[in-house]
């Protein structure tokens, strides 16, 4: 049994207490138990997040170019076990099958199709080491990992419960990637310029 699952009702309330008294310039997640903060995204971060939002979101989301019908979402608050697992992708998409309304509060309790983190020095050993593995248990069909200063892209689907790696991107000028397919998204332009 995970950490979070065995703490009992009054800590977690305390926890999520916590996170929800965070000043708006931190970011909180609860894994495993654990509150973690981070602030706000640096330049390269915030810019990638900002490209694949608009080249996934018209084509997906509003089906502007593209087949329509997902949820393109910056930074939703998932719950997977109501306020015991809170993460908070940069992005996350939905099949609107799968999430027809979007909740009235930021509790995103439907486990995304999709999701997207974007890299950072200060936060990519959490990412791969403590997220990926979240995302996985609870049935999070794709992953992408972007790294705007690195310039690349893992792409991940989960088999049998377990990350397979689908591609990795990084010199090509465009790529077509699962569960968006569909478009030929242009790498160069989720680069960092610094």
């Amino acid at each position: 049994m995970s950490t979070a699952l065995a703490l009992k009702n009054t800590e977690i309330d305390d926890l999520y207490a916590q996170l929800e008294a965070l000043p708006e310039r931190l970011t909180g997640e609860i894994i495993d138990g654990q509150l973690y903060t981070q602030p706000r995204p640096a330049g390269p971060h915030a810019s990638a997040g900002s490209i694949l939002q608009i080249e996934i979101g018209a084509p997906y989301d509003r089906g502007r170019g593209g087949p329509g019908g997902w949820r393109i979402i910056i930074e939703p608050e998932l719950h997977f076990v109501r306020d015991t697992q809170v993460l908070v992708p940069d992005i996350a998409g939905w099949r609107r099958e799968r999430l027809p309304t979007i909740p009235r509060d930021q509790r995103f309790e439907v486990v995304p199709d999709w999701v997207c983190e974007i890299l950072s020095p200060s936060t990519a050993r959490k990412d791969r080491t403590r997220k990926m593995p979240l995302y996985a248990r609870y049935g999070v069909a794709w992953l992408w990992l972007v790294d705007p200063l690195a310039h690349t892209l893992e792409a991940f689907a989960l088999e049998q419960g377990r990350w397979v790696v689908i591609g990795q991107y990084g010199d090509q000028t465009e790529a077509n990637i699962p569960p968006f397919q569909e478009i030929a998204l242009q790498l160069a332009d989720l680069w960092a310029e610094t």
